[in-house]
């Protein structure tokens, strides 16, 4: 189980093998996410391409450390432009990649990419937010209120005692009053690579106007709606996922 020290805290991460000469593709989890929730994922998709891959458990999440401080309006930049920047100059410097984040990993993504970091070759997005929805926090008071013991103990196999405060953030900052005006729109015309916009037309927590956003956005992006699909695509629809995906990579990658 390798540790990045990352300041006083220790981000786990994993490797996974592919070509050194393509492009590396990092993998970025949901707001509740980890390495393990992926369920495999990130290995299917380096098969299919060829490249290699690294996923790491953001600060908070999986066998992480611990958050050490209250979550702003600001924390998914802090996770673009701080933690995964220093991510990336410590266990890949200078190397070619390309960015597959989903949900909150998905809005990382772009944020990070909109600092044009060097060797950045393209983002796959899956169920990205650029702006906050009224179909956004309905959704989050639904799992509010199905939360459990059970559900909790379920978290818990994931990010053991770290559990109940993962879950707690991310609804507490998501339905914030001060939460609503979120919006990272305004830095979508600074992405220069390419961009995948993927998303579930039965997402329960955003519409296809997140992939209108950012196709309008992004110069060099595009969108693609999976029907009869949730809020994770990679989970509900790995075949087409994994293949929308690989289409969208491998001529970057050539």
């Amino acid at each position: 189980m390798p540790m990045l020290e990352l300041g006083s805290a220790q981000l786990n991460y994993e490797l996974i093998e592919g070509d050194s000469s393509k492009p590396l593709l990092v993998f970025l989890h949901e707001g509740l996410g980890s390495i393990a929730m992926w369920k495999g994922f990130p290995q299917r998709l380096c098969a299919a391409t060829g490249c290699a891959g690294l996923a790491y458990d953001r600060q908070g999440y999986g066998l992480s450390s611990p958050h050490a401080s209250t979550r702003t309006i600001h924390y998914l930049h802090q996770a673009a432009l701080v933690e995964l920047a220093t991510v990336m100059q410590c266990l890949a410097p200078g190397r070619e990649h390309i960015v597959v984040g989903h949900s909150d990993g998905g809005s990382i993504a772009l944020i990070y990419a909109a600092g044009r970091p060097q060797g950045l070759r393209g983002v796959v997005s899956a169920a990205a937010h650029v702006f906050v929805e009224d179909m956004t926090i309905e959704g989050i008071h639904a799992v509010l209120a199905a939360h459990s013991p059970a559900k909790l103990r379920a978290l818990s196999r994931y990010h053991g005692g770290k559990a109940e405060l993962a879950f707690s953030s991310w609804a507490d900052t998501w339905l914030a009053p001060w939460f609503r005006q979120w919006n990272i729109e305004y830095l979508l015309p600074a992405i220069e690579c390419p961009v995948l916009a993927m998303q579930g037309s039965d997402d329960q927590y955003g519409s296809g106007a997140q992939l209108d956003a950012i196709e309008r956005g992004a110069p060099a992006a595009h969108q693609l709606l999976l029907r009869a699909c949730g809020h994770s695509p990679h989970i509900e629809q790995p075949d087409a996922t994994v293949q929308a995906m690989a289409a969208f990579i491998i001529p970057l990658a050539g």
